[in-house]
């Protein structure tokens, strides 16, 4: 790996108080993703799955990872199943994680090679009267392909069928939610490379540059700073492609006079960050173009105060929708008379949501009817979209929820002010 690993005591403390959550005489099994096809020999470079990750911290294919409290022998209450190692693996792929390797990373004590899991977990099944499978129940999951958890859950169910079933997500999304210290450390990592990328670029943006060399720029400068590379797929947005809230051809010139939106961020240790930034081709904004984000920019400061211990989030998207009204109708965008509640005429120059929970993944874990609560990571991003006006506006910061007073914001030395911006763009 070439990022530098979360601490072993982090992750036992993680697995100690997931398995707090299980009831009496209760197994819990969390797969690695696939290694996806493409065609004929070819597949997608691995990402593991970000359950296991969150558990033990092993970032490799094949394995399996056991919880189980109450199993009769100790050494079996967390169990790690990862692949042996052959010649064959070692020319062609280099060596996988050693037995030894795998315990200095989780902190589990008991690993198996991969080919024992069914002997093992013959056993085991005996001792327990309920398996915890873990489904995806993301809010905005919407998934087809099959993955290694779900073949294994039918597997299991099928092999076992009078046991009982448990679901671990409902546990994950309210633990994932709440951030350690060591996780912060690494989305603070993550946002740090990622501020390596904006600056660099800054100084490269320049009428009739395309915006896949953009792209470019910031992946070489995320890949030397040890990122895997880009957290999300990039958004680089000239013009009105700004007004494509997801559009990631980047196959565009940028144009004098135009503005350029851009959502890129880098990953660290599988951890996100997430940025949106909206400069002038030109290194100058216009009078129009000023107005519009000083509007975001005040939206996105009083959106970020509202981000304290018990807050709820669609609560908090309402408030920000009254806020970012009173800036559309001071812009000439909405009329007054025509704004009611019940159809938000905001809407049609704001479309989307203001923030989201952030961490292993983008779109990170939370439970969205309960309270926020201190160190929970969110995303800040209002955004002005003008399709008539050729150009949209979104501005990003990652933020942690303090126990008390304003979040802490990860990017706040990442340029955002237009004095700043132009300075820079122009030294």
């Amino acid at each position: 790996m070439r990022y530098r690993p979360i601490p072993a005591v982090v992750y036992k403390q993680i697995r100690k108080n997931f398995a707090s959550e299980l009831a009496p005489k209760s197994l819990a099994i969390f797969n690695s993703n696939d290694i996806y096809p493409i065609s004929a020999d070819s597949t997608l470079p691995f990402a593991q799955h970000r359950d296991i990750f969150y558990l033990c911290g092993v970032d490799q294919e094949e394995s399996i990872l056991v919880i189980f409290p109450d199993a009769f022998e100790e050494k079996h209450r967390e169990i790690l199943f990862v692949k042996e190692t052959n010649d064959h693996i070692a020319v062609w792929e280099g060596a996988k994680l050693t037995k030894k390797q795998t315990t200095e990373l989780s902190g589990i004590e008991t690993v198996y090679w991969l080919s024992e899991f069914e002997r093992i977990f013959q056993e085991l099944s005996s001792q327990c009267d309920c398996f915890y499978l873990n489904t995806n129940e993301h809010y905005r999951q919407a998934v087809e392909t099959q993955t290694r958890e779900d073949r294994f859950i039918s597997w299991c169910k099928n092999k076992y069928p009078a046991h009982k079933v448990g679901k671990s997500n409902p546990i994950l999304q309210k633990l994932r939610s709440v951030k350690t210290p060591e996780e912060i450390a690494q989305i603070q990592q993550a946002c740090d490379i990622t501020e390596k990328g904006f600056r660099r670029v800054l100084s490269f943006i320049e009428p009739g540059v395309w915006e896949y060399e953009i792209e470019a720029e910031l992946a070489h400068e995320f890949l030397r700073n040890r990122s895997k590379g880009f957290a999300y797929t990039p958004i680089i947005a000239s013009g009105n492609n700004a007004n494509v809230l997801h559009y990631t051809e980047n196959n565009k010139q940028c144009h004098d006079g135009d503005l350029v939106l851009m959502d890129v961020a880098a990953e660290y240790g599988n951890y996100s960050s997430d940025l949106t930034r909206t400069v002038p081709i030109s290194g100058r904004f216009s009078d129009r173009q000023k107005q519009v984000y000083e509007a975001v920019l005040r939206v996105k400061k009083e959106a970020t105060k509202m981000l304290v211990p018990g807050t709820i989030w669609k609560e908090y998207h309402i408030e920000v929708g009254k806020i970012m009204t009173s800036e559309l109708i001071q812009l000439g965008l909405l009329d007054k008379k025509a704004v009611h509640d019940k159809n938000p005429a905001y809407k049609k120059y704001f479309m989307h949501g203001t923030s989201h929970h952030m961490g292993l993944d983008t779109h990170d874990y939370g439970l969205l009817h309960l309270p926020m609560e201190a160190n929970m990571v969110f995303t800040v991003e209002p955004g002005i979209y003008i399709p008539d006006e050729g150009f949209g506006i979104r501005l990003e910061d990652d933020v942690v929820i303090q126990s008390e007073g304003e979040p802490l914001n990860l990017m706040a030395s990442i340029p955002i002010e237009i004095e700043e911006i132009e300075t820079l763009m122009n030294a």
